[in-house]
């Protein structure tokens, strides 16, 4: 049996939402909706809405991939859990934490549908190697870490939606610093503690182009991350560092390749007995050609909906921590 699929938002994540279910086995896209009447052309033999509250409510749906701008997506969240529908939303989940809380509250409501957020970055392969060796012990425990997300911005970025406070709620952060702060959640830990400043230092826009933010776990181990529209050149790089050893992966693989090639390096500490290498460990690498984050995120989707997975991961549970760090982020770097 197809699960019938609708998309909400027709934009660059809609179509990629869209290939990526049109390849799957047990989806069937049935229905778009865009503001943009005019998309419709683009899609024929699908039914088309330009209201997402119209779609909703007429449409039998097993599921709905929500594309949307932030401050509406909450909303349309709440309303397919309240019609007992799966949901798959972009991030971010919204503009602030009370947007997830709401959406918690609608969850717990509903007779257990599926919600999964659009974290895609767990998915990338580089990632899960970093997962799968933190995990395994294997350099000891995790002592600090370090990432770096910036791009260059580009011609007329100050009147890109993504800087509009109304629809976007934040800037750079929230828009693409948050998927480094859900990786230093998932492979670091839960922080307690933040220090950061939010600036506009160079794009004349009412939202925030870097954050530099330190953060601290309850048993000691410390963050930083630096979410940048001033990179000029697109950069990706995180470091973790344990009591054995380091992992660093560089270069995330995207449509563009705009982020260089994808790669993790990790090395065991050499330096007791071994003066040859101080300093300059023996290293590995592997590199990565593929993306298949979206096709990851769209099975586990369908595995949870099936019940072969209990939860997801960018669940609600991980939307509201990652929220929750974001607003200690601007109220502590906006003082």
């Amino acid at each position: 049996m197809k699960l019938k699929t609708a998309i909400i938002g027709m934009g660059k994540m809609g179509r990629i939402r869209k290939a990526v279910l049109d390849a799957h086995p047990h989806f069937d896209v049935i229905a778009v909706c865009d503001m943009d009447q005019l998309i419709q052309n683009e899609f024929p033999g699908l039914r088309f809405f330009s209201s997402w509250e119209e779609l909703i409510e007429t449409v039998e749906l097993d599921a709905v991939v929500v594309c949307t701008y932030n401050n509406v997506a909450p909303e349309i969240v709440c309303a397919a859990l309240r019609k007992n529908i799966h949901v798959l939303c972009e991030k971010p989940p919204g503009r602030r934490v009370s947007d997830v809380e709401h959406v918690i509250d609608a969850e717990k409501k509903a007779n257990d549908p599926v919600l999964k957020y659009g974290f895609n970055h767990r998915f990338h392969y580089s990632v899960m190697e970093a997962k799968a060796i933190i995990d395994s012990g294997r350099f000891g425990n995790v002592l600090c870490a370090r990432g770096t997300y910036g791009k260059a911005g580009g011609l007329g970025f100050e009147k890109n939606w993504r800087l509009d406070k109304e629809l976007a709620g934040g800037g750079i952060l929230l828009d693409q610093g948050i998927h480094m702060l859900d990786l230093m959640l998932y492979l670091v830990g839960d922080f307690i503690e933040v220090k950061s400043f939010v600036e506009n230092l160079y794009w004349r826009a009412p939202l925030e182009d870097n954050a530099f933010i330190i953060m601290k776990t309850s048993d000691g181990r410390v963050a930083m991350v630096h979410s940048s529209a001033t990179q000029w050149k697109h950069k990706f790089a995180l470091d973790v560092f344990m009591e054995n050893g380091y992992l660093s992966i560089n270069g995330i693989l995207t449509s563009t390749r705009s982020y260089g090639d994808e790669y993790i390096t990790f090395a065991k500490k050499q330096f007791e007995n071994e003066t040859f290498a101080f300093g300059r460990p023996r290293e590995e690498n592997i590199y990565f050609d593929r993306d298949d984050s979206w096709r990851f995120e769209i099975e586990e989707f369908y595995d949870c909906i099936v019940g072969k997975k209990e939860r997801p991961m960018g669940n609600s549970d991980d939307a509201l921590k990652v929220m929750r760090l974001v607003e200690s982020i601007y109220k502590e770097g906006r003082k």
